[in-house]
């Protein structure tokens, strides 16, 4: 008859792991006793092995993979600098576009027909407003003047060629504000 202690046990950890089957009951509880006996054998079952060779492997190839990236390193900083004045560059130039842009919109802001409109009628106002004080000012520098003979003939000449002039001008920049009113002035885009 066989000794008990040396009997092969064949349980599902044995079916799992055959390379434990030769191991009696005793061995298999010193084996859960002893962390030192567990550790020795655990190290020499082949899917530790296969896995700590594997964890080997890929530290060797991180390793390789870290001096391939150290290797890059001058030229990637050299073009992270070139990058960073680029960008720098462009986002200055972005700025100067826009600083462009605004002085084009206050230019061609001259030219906008609502704005050119506006200033036709500025124009206007302000010539009748000096078309009738120019005829104010004759008017009552001649009622001042009690001296029939203190206006000459040439003054009178000289006020009227200068308030025709005047009043010719106002009713020329009526007509141009009539007109576009009416729709009779096109602006062109080009």
């Amino acid at each position: 008859m066989e000794h008990p202690s040396n009997t092969v046990v064949h349980t599902r950890l044995t079916a799992d792991f055959p390379e434990l089957a030769h191991l009696s009951r005793e061995d298999l509880e010193d084996l859960l006793a002893d962390p030192s006996y567990f550790q020795a054998i655990f190290h020499t079952l082949p899917q530790v092995k296969l896995l700590y060779q594997g964890q080997a492997d890929l530290g060797s190839a991180n390793e390789n993979i870290a001096k391939n990236n150290l290797a890059f390193q001058d030229d990637l900083y050299r073009l992270r600098s070139e990058t960073q004045e680029a960008f720098d560059k462009a986002k200055s130039l972005e700025a100067r576009w826009k600083e462009l842009e605004k002085e084009q919109r206050e230019v061609y802001q001259r030219f906008d027909p609502q704005f050119l409109l506006m200033r036709l009628r500025h124009a206007t106002i302000a010539q009748d407003d000096t078309s009738e004080a120019r005829a104010t000012a004759f008017v009552q520098g001649s009622a001042l003047d009690p001296d029939p003979a203190g206006l000459t003939g040439k003054d009178i000449d000289d006020f009227v060629k200068e308030f025709r002039e005047l009043r010719k001008t106002y009713h020329k920049r009526v007509m141009w504000s009539e007109r576009w009113a009416a729709g009779d002035v096109a602006w062109r885009d080009d």
